[in-house]
């Protein structure tokens, strides 16, 4: 029962299907991963920066000063948005990659369901001949014996 079935081809596929997809959700987990650390630095970057600006309007800041921390912000604040836009694709494509990998491994449990399927189907169908084997050469016995003189 070692031959191959056209099942085991469409199981083989559907595997190396299932595990690209693994690889690709693994990829995209780190990209979010990776966008969401961007953002936190951003932020951080951020505060810090708002705080050393309160620091120095404590102490008296030129309105020039003031206008290029001011301006700094706003830049700050606008690739803080880009950033956050950037997370959101990244949770997007995170989200399609899992839909990805789930369809395919729903796809290889169907085919190895319908493989084990076949497969009983087989060994039954092997076990009635075997067992009609059996029962033929113990016919044949019985008759040869029953055929044979008694002495």
């Amino acid at each position: 029962m070692s031959r191959k079935l056209p099942l085991d081809t469409l199981q083989e596929l559907a595997r190396k299907q299932k595990e690209d997809a693994a690889r690709r959700l693994g990829t995209l987990q780190s990209a979010q991963v990776s966008a969401h650390q961007k953002l936190d630095l951003l932020l951080e970057y951020r505060q810090d920066y708002a705080n050393q600006l309160q620091s120095l309007m404590t102490h008296g800041l030129p309105a020039s000063q003031w206008r290029n921390f001011n301006n700094f912000l706003g830049t700050l604040d606008g690739a803080i948005e880009q950033q956050r836009a950037i997370v959101k694709q990244a949770g997007l494509r995170l989200e399609r990659g899992r839909g990805d990998w789930q369809h395919q491994a729903r796809r290889l449990n169907s085919f190895d369901t319908l493989a084990d399927r076949l497969r009983r189907q087989e060994l039954a169908v092997q076990a009635k001949r075997e067992q009609r084997d059996s029962d033929e050469r113990a016919a044949r016995k019985f008759i040869d014996r029953a055929a044979q003189p008694n002495f």
